[in-house]
């Protein structure tokens, strides 16, 4: 039986943490799940401009401290894929956010799918997606 690996976007990090039933279920049946440094960077930033940053850095801290979870490295390998979707993205005419496009070449890379709410990420031909439905899903 093979194992479920999802790459986290920061939207489906955040649905998780508001509960919306769909991430809250992939989070849990998932045996790894796999955060990128740019999702750890949009995570923060977002912490800083809210209002509970003591809460949210400490349940990240926590998060990240599971046996399942693990934070990837982004190197040479993945400024690869990175290239690689980027051309096939600016050819097919579907640009989508530079951070976007890091944590797309993380998931080629790592063999995973990402979990999101952004649909945008289905335009990237060379990834697996999980797009969330509802509140949070964009």
């Amino acid at each position: 039986m093979a194992l479920t690996v999802l790459l986290l976007d920061t939207s489906a990090y955040s649905a998780a943490k508001r509960g919306h039933p769909d991430a809250v279920a992939a989070v849990r049946r998932a045996d790894r799940l796999i955060l990128t440094p740019i999702v750890l960077a949009e995570l923060h930033a977002g912490f800083l401009l809210g209002r509970n940053l003591r809460r949210n850095e400490a349940e990240l801290e926590t998060f990240v401290a599971s046996s399942r979870v693990t934070v990837v490295d982004v190197d040479a390998e993945t400024a690869l894929r990175y290239a690689v979707i980027y051309q096939g993205l600016r050819e097919a005419g579907t640009p989508i956010p530079t951070n976007d496009i890091w944590i797309a070449a993380s998931a080629m890379q790592h063999g995973c799918a990402v979990l999101t709410a952004d649909r945008h990420f289905a335009k990237v031909a060379q990834i697996l997606v999980e797009i969330l439905e509802g509140p949070g899903g964009r």
